[in-house]
């Protein structure tokens, strides 16, 4: 018989999840798939060979597991319980969402601060 494991647990050691119990949330959703169909039951086993796929973040994650894990190890361990198969993601993401600047010239001065302060208070009354 072939060796299988939880797949809300495997989740955890694959460090895809922070805890186990966000990890049994997720597959409860429905938001996992095994091999193409979806899952609901965090009880659901999984064994080597198997893909998933599920959303993170804002990337959609297809990972092939190639091993299973007997704890939560560091990074480099859970790495090697997976396949990353996950189509790469374009270059041009913003990684951050654009701060709008102060009149192009970034943050306000203390004087910018003051004078943009006044104009508000005259502006209210």
């Amino acid at each position: 018989m072939a060796e299988k494991l939880r797949l809300d647990k495997w989740l955890w050691h694959g460090r895809f999840f922070k805890t186990r119990s966000v990890a049994a949330t997720r597959v409860a959703a429905g938001d996992v798939r095994v091999n193409g169909s979806r899952v609901e039951k965090r009880s659901t086993m999984v064994s080597p060979g198997d893909v998933l796929t599920f959303a993170q973040g804002d990337a959609i994650r297809v990972i092939r597991i190639e091993g299973l894990g007997v704890r939560r190890g560091p990074a480099p361990e859970a790495q090697a319980l997976y396949t990353d198969m996950s189509p790469p993601e374009p270059r041009s993401r913003k990684s951050a969402p654009d701060n709008p600047a102060y009149e192009g010239k970034g943050r306000p001065t203390k004087r910018d601060r003051r004078i943009l302060d006044l104009s508000r208070s005259r502006s209210l009354e």
